[in-house]
């Protein structure tokens, strides 16, 4: 019955989206108030149909409902409660109605919050955001119904991928989607704007947020991705550009820039061409992730299906969103406007090389990525010659995104102490003469004191410094211009949140710069066999081999490895990596031991055993790799605190008011007003 309830909650859902993405949109464009008001309480009603859809799936899952198929190819008896809630969107189908809720949360969240705004736009809005969950909706019903029955029901379930039994899976994909899911918002705020003719700094105000909240998760997303692929797989790797990675990182470069364009039309009304665009095409890369997962196109150890059908109907969607969408910014382009001029030197000219430089390495990411795709597919039809299976690694992607790294990372500190309109070039190299001065020291210093120089580590080093002395330059002069007067707290809160927080976020950048310097300049690392009582010297670190011990889990058993790590002859700890058999599908699977600490990881895998009761061990030493995720946490925090601005939540009170003013305003006030 449960899943009966579910499926047709998909259905209401569905003709809710259907309602949502019509009639508001009509009553905008035809001034028809009583269309316009159904944009809310439709919207609201779609995510809670929606929501009772997923609470029945998980329901299954927690149950053993194996009469589900979904749920019986996904779930276990033996699976522990809080694998059995992930699971559900630990398959095709889950992670797809997961999506689904994602963009009713959204709309929402919208909805509640959008109350400063004009009538017509949020029912544009929520419009669009309701033609885009009739996709979804439709793609779920037609080809991807969790509820499916498996009749008769399974004995027991086959069991969740071993490899997503892990913490990782109850947190990364929730986050990661709702920042994929987020830039619908600012996809819906562009298209809402065209439709009304409005792009204008009020629109880029109401959007940025948004905007900002969605980059945020999806950054986090990344990152714990990352952090999870390093400890999860056992090979020590933190980013393997990887097809389903560079999915992710796609709209989150592409995000990055309409954030810097969506300043920029806020503050001086211009780049209204580059936002707009720049929204459709970070939506798109988040349609083309979902394809590129789910379509069978690619292989990944991220990937979730192989069904060729879904990836048609995933196709046809992104075709049919990119071409409506450039076709009505082709229609409002000659509204569109030019905002103010400005020199060659000023902070609009390093905004918009930062977009480009952005935009230039999604690019050149998309086109490594898909490219073995292409090329297939022209084989299979007969244009250019079969050849063995194309692919395109990690040199191409180094080669591609290390030298542009360098010109953005200029930019990122120079931008906030250039002045809008016209810069003084000379002056700002004079103020910014002792970052350059501490930045080149520091690319000196430190890989002489990390035990051997090198061109590639002084560079990340001297990116690194230059982004945080140049900060805290702009910091300590934002704090100067304060009123002296005032006491310090008062001083550093009257500093808006959004300059605090692209600071905390570059500041982040530069921690992600160190992390990715050091770790793959000063790491090392060996693979040997160890016998009971072998040592092996790593890093300063002596790790001595005790033995393998049989341990059992809650659906596994595993031979745990002892290993005891020495310095200086002193016993320090034992690490036990693990090498798990799981029950129901006898998969192996590696689990790394990790000491971690904020100078470094002593990382440790068990491989197979070999003759005479040895081991193959691998034992890695990574100086700084947590900077890594430690700089991510700060951008995605950085993100959370630009957004709550005072300036937001002021100018939404303003707003509200003066609709309410004139929502007041009678025939007759108006007449004698006027």
């Amino acid at each position: 019955m449960i899943p009966e309830i579910g499926q047709f909650a998909l259905i209401v859902a569905l003709c809710l989206a259907i309602v949502q993405g019509i009639f508001p949109i009509l009553g905008a464009q035809l001034n028809i108030r009583p269309w316009m008001a159904m944009a809310r309480p439709v919207a609201q009603g779609q995510f809670i149909f929606v929501a009772i859809s997923f609470a029945c799936l998980v329901y299954t899952f927690v149950t053993d409902d194996y009469s589900v198929l979904y749920t019986a190819s996904h779930s276990n008896s033996l699976l522990p409660v809080q694998y059995k809630v992930a699971g559900v969107w630990g398959g095709h189908e889950g992670s797809l109605l997961l999506w689904a809720m994602m963009l009713g949360l959204w709309t929402f969240l919208v909805s509640i919050f959008s109350k400063n705004l004009p009538d017509e736009m949020v029912a544009r809005v929520l419009g669009v955001l309701g033609l885009i969950a009739v996709g979804f909706l439709l793609f779920l019903l037609l080809t991807s119904n969790p509820f499916e029955r498996l009749i008769p029901a399974a004995p027991d379930g086959r069991d969740l991928n071993p490899l997503l039994q892990d913490f990782g899976l109850i947190i990364h994909p929730p986050m990661l989607y709702m920042g994929y899911v987020g830039f619908s918002v600012a996809f819906a705020f562009a298209i809402a704007a065209l439709m009304g003719g409005r792009l204008d700094a009020a629109w880029a105000r109401w959007s940025r947020p948004w905007t900002i909240i969605a980059w945020s998760f999806l950054g986090g997303g990344i990152g714990l991705g990352s952090w999870w692929a390093y400890y999860e797989l056992g090979w020590g790797g933190w980013w393997f550009w990887d097809p389903v990675e560079n999915a992710s990182l796609m709209p989150w470069l592409v995000g990055t820039a309409l954030i810097h364009s969506l300043a920029v039309t806020e503050k001086r009304g211009g780049f209204k061409s580059w936002t707009v665009l720049l929204a459709i095409i970070a939506f798109s890369l988040s349609l083309l992730g979902t394809f590129l997962v789910r379509s069978g196109v690619i292989t990944s150890v991220h990937a979730f299906a192989t069904d060729p059908e879904r990836g048609t109907f995933i196709l046809g969607f992104l075709f049919l969103v990119v071409v409506s969408s450039l076709l009505l910014f082709a229609w409002r382009a000659p509204k569109i406007g030019q905002g103010g001029k400005f020199d060659l030197v000023s902070k609009e000219t390093m905004l918009l090389a930062n977009n480009v430089i952005l935009t230039v390495i999604s690019a050149a990411v998309l086109l490594g990525t898909v490219y073995p795709i292409i090329i297939e597919t022209l084989a299979s039809l007969g244009i250019v010659e079969a050849t063995n299976k194309v692919s395109v690694g990690a040199p191409y992607f180094n080669a591609i995104f290390v030298p542009l790294l360098v010109p953005l990372v200029f930019l990122v500190g120079m931008g906030p102490v250039a002045r809008w309109k016209k810069a003084d070039m000379p002056d700002m190299l004079r103020q910014l003469r002792w970052a350059f001065i501490a930045s080149a020291i520091v690319a000196v210093v430190v890989p002489f004191l990390m035990g051997g120089w090198s061109w590639m580590a002084a560079l990340g080093m001297v990116l690194a410094a230059w982004i945080l002395t140049t900060a805290a330059y702009s910091v300590r002069q934002r704090f100067k211009a304060t009123n002296t007067e005032l006491p310090w707290g008062h001083r550093l809160n009257s500093i808006p949140r959004s300059f605090y927080g692209m600071h905390i976020a570059h500041i982040g950048v530069a921690i992600c710069i160190v992390g990715g310097t050091m770790v793959s300049n000063y790491m090392s690392d060996k693979d040997v066999r160890m016998d009971i009582g072998d040592t092996v010297t790593v890093g300063g670190y002596t790790f001595r081999f005790d033995g393998v011990i049989e341990t059992k889990g809650p659906n596994f058993t595993a031979n745990q490895g002892l290993i005891q790590v020495l310095q200086d002859g002193h016993e320090l700890m034992v690490l036990r990596p693990e090498k798990r058999v799981y029950t129901v599908q006898t998969m192996p699977m590696t689990e790394a031991a990790i000491d971690p600490n904020i100078w470094r990881d002593l990382y440790v895998s068990l491989g197979e055993p070999v003759s005479g009761g040895a081991w193959s061990v691998r034992v890695y030493h990574k100086p700084f790799v947590s900077w890594l995720w430690a700089g991510a946490i700060l951008m995605a925090l950085g993100g959370v605190v630009a957004m709550t601005d005072r300036r937001y939540r002021v100018m939404a009170r303003r707003e509200i008011k003066a609709k309410s003013e004139a929502d007041t305003v009678t025939p007759k006030m108006a007449t004698e007003k006027a």
